[in-house]
């Protein structure tokens, strides 16, 4: 069964933002099924839906280390279960 999340990243557009999230989810066997990525001016802007099925921690330990890896890039990071999105967004 698939389980997935929606990772916004946003902040000042710099080199390596995109290889820097990518390798956090690498390491945790946390598979990319979709992005989204635009640069507006300097601001840079990324949404991603990640499969998070087969991911090494539970998801809050692995929320927030990608939290803590936006900081060190100087990024907000916002990771999202599914299922939260979906009840968030629902009429």
């Amino acid at each position: 069964m698939v389980k997935r999340a929606v990772i916004t990243v946003v902040g000042r557009d710099t080199v390596g933002i995109i290889a820097g999230i990518s390798k956090e989810l690498a390491v945790n066997d946390v598979n990319i099924l979709d992005i989204s990525q635009s640069v507006l001016q300097e601001l840079f802007v990324m949404v991603m839906l990640v499969d998070v099925s087969k991911c090494r921690l539970r998801f809050t330990d692995f929320a927030h280390g990608l939290v803590q890896k936006g900081e060190e890039m100087n990024v907000k990071v916002h990771v999202m279960h599914e299922d939260i999105f979906n009840s968030m967004h629902r009429i």
